[in-house]
This record gives C-alpha cells, structure tokens and sequence, in this order.
C-alpha cells in the first residue's frame, strides 16, 4: 500500500487529504482519496502521480466526515474523475445541504458501522466514532494495522466527556493493532498506538 498526504505542504487552512494506492498499482487495486480538503492545488498532485495504467486515477472518495475542510474540493474532484462516495451519513453539517445535491444519486454510497471497504490493495472496516461529529468514521485495516482517524478524537490526555457510542468505538479501537494513525491533522502517530488509544478509553465520561 502506498499512502501520500496530498495536502502536506498546503498554504492554505485544509485537513489531511491521503492518497491511497495498491502497492504494485494493479488492475484490481481501488484508488481511493481518504478525505478532499479544500486546496484546488490537489487535483494538479493527482494528475502528476503514477496511478497505474489503464485505471482511473481515483475510484473512490471515502469521507471520514462532513465538515467543510475535509469536503471543501469534493464537487472539483467528482467533476474531475468521477469517482465513488462513500460516506455515513446523507447529510451534510454545512450549508451545502444534502449529500446529493453535490453527488449525482450513483456517486453516493452510504456506509454503516462494521462495513467493508477496499482501500488501495488491502480491506479496510469502518468504524463509526462521533466523538467529532455525528457521521464521524475512521477507517481501520487489520493486515497493515492502519488506522485513518480523521478528526475523531483518540488521544485524550485528560478527561473528557462524550456518548457512549464513541466511547465503545475507543475501545474497540484499543482492542486492535494499530502500528501508524493518519490523522485529520498533523503528522501520524507511528509509535505504541495501541497502548495510547487503551489509555485514552480511562479518561472518557460518558455524558
């Protein structure tokens, strides 16, 4: 697998946009952007990538969530290569509305907590954590022990409160190997994940 933030050196305010790509860049791999953000610069980095041949340079979109930051580009990009949407919930948080007034109704794709996604060559499960915001997901893959986050909350240092159903997916989490977390912002975390996420359970409130 082969993970680029496209948004990395951005000048302007965006979340992490990854591409996601199969290792050897084969037929069957599922070119996949984890997240758009909102920079135009990203299209121009798509096109300038080795995406592999006779394949489109981007599947899919998966959407960890609606905020505008990790949206932002998503109409420029469908325009672009007319990819796959996935996402959890329908509705937008911002004033574009509903998910299919951006989309057409055979770009949109609603996924559930426990589904199955193919990411890059590997399978990825989706993990609904509303830590964030209500349609927040988070993206795990067992084989490779990677987990991208968004902008679910999964390093706490101190208390916190938030519903049960976030705290059940932090568990969860802590549960799993997880070697490297691509967040929503900033760099990844490559080091004792696992044992950061188990503490992280100790300081959450169900409120």
């Amino acid at each position: 697998m082969k993970i680029t933030n496209l948004t990395e050196s951005s000048g302007i305010y965006t979340c992490n946009a990854y591409l996601v790509l199969g290792a050897w860049s084969t037929l069957e791999d599922v070119n996949t952007l984890v997240d758009v953000g909102r920079d135009p610069a990203i299209i121009r980095t798509i096109d300038d990538v080795y995406t592999g041949v006779g394949k489109k340079r981007v599947d899919q979109v998966v959407v960890t969530h609606s905020h505008y930051d990790h949206t932002g580009m998503l109409r420029e990009i469908c325009a672009a290569y007319s990819p796959r949407v996935y996402a959890f919930s329908p509705f937008w948080e911002s004033d574009s509305g509903l998910l299919s007034d951006v989309l057409s109704p055979a770009q949109v794709h609603i996924v559930k907590d426990g589904d199955t996604l193919r990411i890059g060559d590997r399978t990825f499960e989706v993990i609904h954590a509303p830590g964030h915001s209500n349609d927040s997901i988070c993206f795990y893959c067992e084989a490779e022990g990677i987990l991208f986050a968004g902008d679910s909350p999964l390093v706490l240092r101190a208390p916190a409160s938030y519903d049960s159903t976030h705290r059940e997916a932090l568990r969860r989490l802590s549960q799993k190997k997880i070697n490297t977390i691509y967040f929503g912002h900033g760099a990844p975390m490559t080091g004792n994940c696992s044992k950061v996420l188990q503490e992280s359970v100790e300081f959450v409130h169900v409120g």
